[in-house]
């Protein structure tokens, strides 16, 4: 096999549009700051609609969303990419079901945020995301397995954070209620002991940040951008 020159090429699994660009333009921005003036990794990005995702979400058909995922998988192999990403936490709990046939290795985004947790020297935070990433054991598993700690958001918050992303957020609607809602969370971890929060959504970053939170933020769709770019560019 010939030695592969420059940066590899990224390919992006895309589930809803607003956390898919949000972590291409991060790898096509800060590629620059590598790579030199507007230059950044080769990235394609293939997209099932985001309906089809809810659809089998709705009904735990996680066999389904692996399939989706593998599809995807396959079209950008074929487009030239060398390894893969997925700019959304939840549908990360399929991965498991179809790693071993995809016919690229993946970055898992769990792993960059914790990871980065350890790095940054945080021992307790919080976790944000949907109904069915909360509710997973996917980001739980991956934090103690590291001696880490995890606070998760009581029934009530699971379920306004819940319709918060799937009604607004992925639909790129930013409403200032929904910012003050987050912060009341995230304030509340604060007090559970928690040093930090991870943004286990890829599109929470849209609307909550340092700047705005008072607990330091992982952000996970920034971090796994960043890793990609690492792993592109060698």
């Amino acid at each position: 096999m010939p030695l592969h020159i420059g940066p590899l090429h990224i390919g992006i699994v895309a589930c809803s549009s607003e956390g898919a660009a949000l972590c291409y333009r991060t790898i096509c921005l800060e590629g620059a700051t590598q790579l030199g003036t507007h230059a950044h990794p080769e990235v394609s990005m293939y997209t099932h609609s985001l309906a089809d995702y809810v659809r089998c979400l709705d009904a735990g058909d996680w066999p389904g969303v692996g399939a989706l995922m593998l599809a995807s998988a396959n079209k950008l192999a074929k487009a030239g990419a060398n390894f893969l990403i997925c700019p959304d936490n939840t549908i990360h709990h399929a991965l498991a079901l179809i790693e071993a046939c995809s016919p690229l290795p993946w970055l898992h985004i769990a792993e960059v945020v914790a990871e980065q947790a350890v790095a940054q020297g945080f021992r307790r935070f919080g976790l944000l995301g949907t109904q069915w990433l909360v509710e997973s054991e996917m980001y739980p598993d991956r934090i103690m397995a590291r001696g880490l700690d995890l606070v998760r958001p009581d029934s009530n918050e699971r379920a306004e954070i819940n319709r918060i992303i799937m009604h607004e957020l992925v639909r790129g609607v930013i409403e200032p209620a929904s910012i003050g809602f987050f912060q009341r969370v995230i304030g509340r971890m604060q007090d559970a002991g928690c040093d930090a929060v991870v943004l286990g959504c890829t599109e929470i970053p849209l609307i909550i940040n340092d700047a705005n939170s008072v607990l330091p933020t992982l952000d996970s769709t920034r971090l796994l951008a960043r890793a990609a770019l690492t792993r592109a560019i060698g």
